[in-house]
């Protein structure tokens, strides 16, 4: 049998040198610069393109980023970067809306392909960036908005442009993701487990934009931006967050085979209607979602024609998300090389549904009077309002009655009506918790 005999050591050609101007050199733009510098032969040799970071913009020159860089490289004068006619390709890893979106334009306009994993940005400006990058020609590519490391915009924009989407649902914050894992598999406490959440560098120390919902709704606007090809902004997100979520709903949840979830749930409708929303939710145990643990993410992809798709992996982390930077920069340094850019298309306008105008299954649950006829006042009104319940547990005696509910499909707005007669009763000492339920029936 023959072999065939290989050089151990293989220089790839150098091919088209793209000079990269990077904006931000924290965790993400730290990891970019050593993966670049560790990858460059690699990419070199698969794609004819090398990648050089020439130019880096920070806030202090005195900080110790563990990387090597060689003198001029680093600058405190962002605006000169962009500015640069030696800078052919920008990353920015900024955040905030702030000096990033002028930084992003003025590369734009000076034809310089842009890639960013600002999800703020985006979430707010995205679309008229977007626009300008195709009228300039040049790529605006933004990965690592979502996700993290996780492909997930490339494919939604790319391999599923053709696909009727229908529903996108995913798991995209890693923060309340790892405090509902803590709280789920190990009995821990939430305020313990948002601390540790903050110990392991998971949470801010603000942690409030991941905690309520607010970090996974810009992530839901972008997603259903991709997804219907229309124009959804932050401000369009229904959200709600995981801080009113009690040991009392964990435990109640996995006893009746469910899990909770922070879900960002985007819907298209058939009236050509979109509906946005970030939430709570009490998932099957069976379904996919409900097994991703810690801070790991997980989107959920229902197409007419290719029928559910699961994306999974890390979503949050230095090198996961560079990666993701990473594999749209080699594609932005391609498309330079060839005049070419990737357009985001025409993006339509639609009317977003407000939250009143959506069904769901509910989990309801109330802390009552342990008295003869409580349980026939209250499915009473759930009757009078048209909420049909699916089940039902009765727990506790005295002062630790608890009648909790699981709902079918129900409107928004009957199940708000329900609450408030239910308020009404004085058996009803008072409404502990609701939940909206993925159901078999969706």
């Amino acid at each position: 049998m023959s072999e065939q005999v290989h050089s151990d050591v293989e220089r790839p050609p150098v091919g088209r040198v793209v000079r990269i101007g990077l904006l931000g050199c924290g965790n993400v733009g730290a990891a970019l610069v050593e993966l670049i510098d560790r990858e460059a032969d690699t990419i070199a040799a698969r794609t004819g393109v090398r990648l050089e970071v020439t130019r880096v913009a920070v806030r202090s020159m005195l900080k110790d980023r563990g990387l090597s860089l060689p003198d001029g490289v680093l600058t405190t004068d962002a605006a000169s970067i962009v500015a640069d006619p030696d800078v052919d390709l920008v990353v920015e890893v900024l955040g905030g809306i702030e000096p990033a979106r002028e930084l992003i334009d003025t590369a734009i306009s000076n034809g310089k392909p842009v890639v960013t994993a600002n999800k703020e940005l985006l979430a707010n400006v995205g679309s008229e960036l977007a626009l300008n990058a195709d009228a300039a020609g040049v790529d605006l590519l933004f990965e690592a908005a979502v996700a993290g490391g996780i492909p997930l915009i490339r494919p939604l924009r790319e391999s599923l442009v053709g696909e009727k989407i229908n529903r996108v649902m995913g798991i995209v914050n890693g923060t309340t993701n790892f405090i509902l894992s803590q709280m789920t598999e190990h009995g821990t406490g939430y305020g313990e487990a948002l601390s540790e959440a903050q110990s392991l560098g998971y949470a801010e120390r603000d942690p409030t934009a991941d905690v309520e919902g607010y970090d996974a709704g810009a992530k839901a606007a972008i997603i259903a931006t991709i997804a219907f090809g229309c124009r959804v902004v932050a401000g369009d997100v229904y959200h709600e967050g995981i801080s009113n979520i009690s040991a009392a709903d964990i435990a109640y949840a996995r006893q009746m085979g469910y899990r909770i979830k922070l879900l960002a749930i985007c819907e298209q409708f058939d009236d050509n209607t979109v509906a946005v929303r970030v939430h709570p939710t009490m998932v099957p145990a069976g379904h996919p979602l409900a097994s991703v643990s810690g801070s790991f993410n997980a989107v959920f992809v229902e197409g007419e024609a290719v029928g559910d798709l699961m994306f999974y992996g890390r979503g949050a982390g230095g090198f996961p998300t560079a990666s993701a930077v990473l594999g749209d920069v080699i594609d932005a340094a391609q498309n330079l090389t060839r005049g070419t850019n990737a357009s985001l298309g025409t993006l339509g306008r639609r009317r977003v549904r407000s939250i009143d105008e959506l069904s769901s299954a509910f989990y309801i649950n109330l802390e009552v009077s342990d008295e003869p006829g409580v349980l026939a006042s209250v499915a009473g009104i759930f009757g009078d309002h048209k909420v049909s319940i699916r089940s039902m547990e009765q727990e506790g005696l005295g002062a630790e009655a608890r009648l909790v509910f699981i709902t079918h499909q129900a409107s928004e707005s009957a199940v708000h009506a329900t609450l408030k007669a239910l308020t009404a009763l004085p058996t009803v000492v008072r409404v502990n918790s609701v939940l909206r339920v993925i159901s078999n029936e969706e």
